[in-house]
C-alpha cells in the first residue's frame, strides 16, 4: 500500500507556472506507475498525466499536452507535475495516485489523498 500526499498548489495568474509534488510513503514506490488527476468545481475527476514506474514513459491528456510535464524521482519517492502556461480552466484540486498498470486514465480508485488546490486567475 502506498500513501500519497500532494502539495505545491496555489494561486497563479494565467500564463504562469506551478510545480506540484506528490510524496509517497513505502519502499515499493518505484514499482508503481503514477498518475495525476484533477477535479474542478461541479465537474467529475479527470485524468491529467501518467508516468511509468521507471519514468521512461509518459502519457498526457490532450488538454495539457505541451504545457504540463510529469516526472518522478524514485530515490525521493516523489512524483512531480510541472505546469506551465496555466489557464483558468486548469483551476481544480489536483490528486495523484499509484497503480501497477500504465497508463490508467480512469479515476477509478476508492482512496484519494487530500489533493492540492490550483487556482488560475484570468
Amino acid at each position: 500500500q502506498v500513501q500519497l500526499v500532494e502539495s505545491g498548489g496555489g494561486l497563479v495568474q494565467a500564463g504562469g507556472s506551478l510545480r506540484l509534488s506528490c510524496a509517497a510513503s513505502g519502499r515499493t514506490f518505484s514499482r508503481f506507475a503514477m498518475g495525476w488527476f484533477r477535479q474542478a468545481p461541479g465537474k467529475e475527476r479527470e485524468f491529467v498525466a501518467a508516468i511509468s514506474w521507471s519514468g521512461t514513459r509518459t502519457y498526457y491528456a490532450d488538454s495539457v499536452k505541451g504545457r504540463f510535464t510529469i516526472s518522478r524521482d524514485n530515490a525521493k519517492n516523489t512524483v512531480y507535475l510541472q505546469m506551465n502556461s496555466l489557464k483558468p480552466e486548469d483551476t481544480a484540486v489536483y490528486y495523484c495516485n499509484a497503480d501497477t498498470r500504465f497508463p490508467v486514465t480512469a479515476p477509478e480508485y476508492d482512496s484519494w489523498g487530500q489533493g492540492t488546490q490550483v487556482t488560475v486567475s484570468s
